[in-house]
């Protein structure tokens, strides 16, 4: 049985995806349903383990903590984490000797916290679907892109085909923080001709992407009883201080972006954040101490290293202002850089092509002011990377959701790039 050709195939999937489409629906709920929150993967991983196993593809299920990442180009500092709960799984499938070039298709499945409860109208790990849409947390970012892959590769199985090239189904943690999880596959020896990660983009190719640093910063104040107040003391009101900085820098580096050749396009494309403040320890005393984390979008083009001195200098600079002593610094998540993906790459052009079958356009692609996994394989490991994906919303809000019309979208593009890259063989002769 040979392969038919791109229009021929292009219908036969849409057909076939169609035909599985509720079946996907749940599945991807199923996925959605799991409390995949840092720390809490296992459960989540394990379904998929067992969903792939089921699929007679070879299953590697590990924890980060089996992997030596340590000092590798793309590693992150460990905070916080339990990394022997870090579970990745990948699944391998295809011909091992066929004539097709291997892929990599990853997706991550850990998410970020929920956040204030009272926010959501709905329990946010019980996914509910209207109006042609999928709510609840995780689901576009990027749980729908780990169904859009996994049934690509049902849908061809369904109609006899399966990859004439290794094909590796990666579903990784630690995205929303480090990147680790991605990382700890390519150092457990999983490399391919290319990478293909569909996180959620509205059908664009992601083209040039920031990377960032995250930095806790302990200020310490001066412990009294409240009748003798001095703000200069008070270290939570010191914090402000800080931030207020911190945002003057900000808004420095954006001011140096402006002639950016990916970014000059876009206001303010460096992004800071306050994520967390914690500090005091008692009502009725001046706090001896606060915290702060924040978050800084790094520049293509500015190394680490120098980003990050710039936030030790411009923290130390706001305690010499205040004449207390200078903080101590941790990097403490992200230490990502942003970087540009190389342009008409081999697989590029197929997706275009691809994209093009499905959409009756043209690809487009865009620069993001976010970090994603990519950076791990192409950046620092040479494997060429496409990041694109379907439509949907509100990722990291109570109101996220995904289109379940653009996930068939997603599905049937990422099978027919299977097709022309891998190649196809009969999966019975």
């Amino acid at each position: 049985m040979s392969a038919p050709d791109t229009a021929s195939l292009s219908a036969q999937l849409e057909r076939q995806i169609a035909t599985q489409a509720s079946a996907q629906t749940a599945w991807l709920a199923r996925l959605a349903s799991f409390d995949s929150t840092r720390g809490n993967e296992g459960p989540c991983q394990a379904w998929l383990a067992a969903e792939f196993a089921a699929r007679g593809w070879e299953v590697d299920s590990f924890a980060i903590s089996e992997v030596e990442i340590a000092g590798k180009p793309g590693a992150s500092p460990v905070v916080d984490a339990d990394y022997d709960k870090a579970i990745q799984v990948v699944a391998t499938t295809g011909s091992p000797q066929g004539g097709g070039r291997s892929l990599i298709l990853q997706g991550h499945i850990d998410v970020v916290p929920t956040g204030a409860p009272e926010l959501w109208e709905r329990d946010p790990f019980t996914p509910v679907v209207k109006d042609g849409r999928m709510y609840g947390r995780g689901v576009n970012d990027m749980k729908v892109g780990v169904a859009a892959m996994v049934h690509a590769l049902d849908a061809l199985a369904a109609l006899g085909y399966a990859p004439d090239a290794p094909v590796y189904v990666e579903t990784v943690s630690e995205e929303e923080c480090t990147g680790n999880g991605a990382l700890a596959t390519l150092e457990r020896g999983y490399r391919a001709d290319a990478a293909f990660i569909p996180e959620s983009l509205d059908h664009q190719l992601l083209r040039a992407e920031l990377g960032s640093v995250w930095v806790r910063a302990r200020i310490l104040g001066k412990p009294g009883h409240v009748m003798a107040f001095d703000p200069a003391a008070n270290a939570n009101l010191a914090a402000y201080e800080y931030v207020q900085d911190l945002v003057a820098l900000t808004a420095e580096i954006n001011r140096e972006a402006q002639d950016h050749p990916w970014f000059g396009h876009i206001t303010d494309p460096v992004k800071f954040s306050l994520g967390k403040i914690r500090g005091g320890d008692w009502l009725g005393s001046v706090p001896s101490w606060c915290e702060i984390e924040c978050r800084l979008s790094v520049l293509p083009g500015h190394p680490l290293p120098e980003v990050r001195a710039r936030v030790a200098a411009c923290l130390q600079a706001t305690a010499d202002r205040l004449g207390t002593a200078h903080p101590e610094i941790s990097w403490i998540g992200f230490q990502a850089d942003g970087h540009v993906f190389e342009q008409g790459s081999a697989a590029e052009a197929v997706l275009a092509r691809s994209h093009e079958e499905v959409m009756g356009t043209a690809l487009e692609s865009f620069s993001q002011t976010a970090t994603s996994d990519t950076r791990q394989y192409d950046l620092y490991y040479g494997i060429p990377t496409l990041c694109y994906g379907g439509h949907g919303a509100g990722s990291h809000s109570p109101g996220e959701y995904t289109d379940l019309e653009s996930m068939a979208r997603t599905t049937r593009i990422i099978a027919l790039f299977i097709a022309e890259w891998c190649g196809l063989r009969p999966l019975r002769e």
